[in-house]
């Protein structure tokens, strides 16, 4: 009985009719709006008639849709997707309608609004909402960020070629600029610096997998320094890298060096060519005896030799000094001395280092080892000394390694067949700083 006489006094409740009522709230009465405004005002005699919960306008939103006029109402409303859930069709009461997109990530949501629907295809502001919100399925919600407007990556490479690759060595600025033009220009160089998120990082190492991962590993730390950089720029926000913690597909490891019988097929083909081919022949000895990288004897010059050493002024760890043996110096006395070259190695025009990859390809074969790197010497050379009990750190002083942890990984490389057998006189390529380790050097057979 209570209860019903409640009831009946909230019905018989008025207010004053100089009061409207919007969904349910007292507002005051402008004269300028009319008692009956569509259906998100009711009013009737003065009485207060909360509206009725509607259903949502729903309908699929394609481009003949979006051209239709809709009805205005006095607060904006949204007609959303019947097949893209979030995607919807923003009405203001100015009658401008926008597409719109509601992001929902644990709890929290975001609304993005994609452009006019007079300005944005039906079709692209479709695909831009499905991106959106695969893109939140995987990050969570973007987010805020004060960068409004920035260039595209294909603008603002200009400017970090500019401001950054001055600081490289050339063969750094050209694997660099390589891998700019062949693998990250046609996935990303439309995009804009903003825009790119882990999600085009991820989908762009998915296809990379299988066919060109090894490509996929060397471009990733070079989309990883342009992002980096642009945050400097303020492009991006900081700490926005998508590149961050995304992981390089695995090596396989090549681990190779020379045994005592490849040692000794090998001085034997270096024998023969020295007749055609004394550069190349003198070139490989040196690696051999030294552990230097190719283009470090390559590129040598003459200034660059004071025995007993050679002072290189740069090389991919910076300044280093390779200390030479009474072989390696036997080897650089005979060469001959160009009056007009200051290079130790060069070609017949004497401007640049002769060339040594085509014909070490058909050197090796002919050697029964097609698999040889000439990189393999270096690993040869470590490999020999950590079986003769030389300190790791000792090696990596003598290979110019600028860490311990480059130099450790030639401590497993030692497992030939002399070592299983017990015999732990290998034939050693280590030579200490000033003088050969012992009398006769044990690759006599290579000279």
């Amino acid at each position: 009985m209570g209860k019903k006489l409640a009831k009946s006094t909230v019905d018989r409740l008025e207010t004053p009719r100089s009061l409207g009522c919007g969904d349910g709230y007292l507002l005051p009465r402008n004269p300028a709006i009319p008692v009956a405004c569509g259906r998100d005002l009711t009013v009737l005699d003065g009485y207060l008639l909360p509206n009725r919960s509607r259903a949502a306008d729903r309908a699929f939103l394609d481009g003949n849709f979006a051209r239709k006029s809709h009805p205005v109402r006095c607060s904006e409303y949204t007609i959303w997707d019947t097949e893209i859930a979030g995607f919807g069709l923003r009405v203001r009461p100015s009658a401008n309608a926008f597409w719109t997109v509601r992001l929902r990530h644990r709890g929290k949501q975001r609304r993005v609004t994609l452009g006019r629907a007079e300005d944005v295809d039906a079709s692209f502001a479709r695909a831009q909402a499905r991106r959106l919100l695969g893109e939140v399925a995987l990050d969570g919600l973007p987010k805020r960020t004060s960068v409004k407007v920035t260039p595209t990556l294909f603008d603002y490479v200009e400017t970090y070629w500019g401001d950054v690759a001055r600081y490289w060595k050339p063969s750094t600025a050209k694997r660099n600029h390589d891998a700019w033009r062949r693998d990250l220009a046609p996935v990303f160089g439309a995009m804009r610096v903003a825009d790119v998120l882990p999600a085009d990082v991820v989908r762009w190492r998915d296809e990379c997998g299988g066919r060109a991962e090894t490509r996929y590993n060397r471009a990733a730390p070079v989309l990883a320094s342009l992002l980096k950089y642009a945050e400097a720029l303020h492009f991006r926000r900081k700490g926005s890298n998508p590149c961050r913690g995304l992981p390089r597909y695995p090596r396989e490891a090549k681990e190779r060096y020379l045994s005592r019988i490849e040692y000794q097929r090998l001085g034997a083909a270096l024998r023969v060519a020295e007749a055609t081919h004394p550069a190349q022949v003198a070139i490989i000895r040196l690696l051999l005896y030294t552990g230097a990288r190719i283009g470090e004897i390559r590129a040598l010059r003459w200034e660059w030799v004071q025995p007993p050493r050679l002072a290189l002024p740069d090389s991919k760890t910076g300044p280093k000094t390779i200390w030479l043996n009474s072989h390696a110096l036997t080897i650089l006395e005979a060469l001959p001395r160009r009056a007009d070259c200051a290079l130790v190695f060069p070609d017949k025009t004497g401007k640049a280092p002769v060339a040594v990859t085509s014909w070490w390809t058909a050197l090796r074969c002919r050697c029964s080892m097609p698999d040889l790197r000439i990189h393999d010497l270096r690993h040869s050379f470590a490999s020999t000394a950590i079986m003769d009990n030389v300190p790791l750190a000792t090696i990596g002083k003598l290979l110019g390694h600028a860490l311990p942890e480059t130099t450790a990984k030639y401590a497993h490389l030692a497992e030939d067949d002399d070592r299983a057998s017990g015999n732990t006189t290998p034939p050693a390529t280590w030579y200490r700083f000033t003088a050969d380790r012992t009398g006769a050097h044990p690759q006599a057979h290579l000279a």
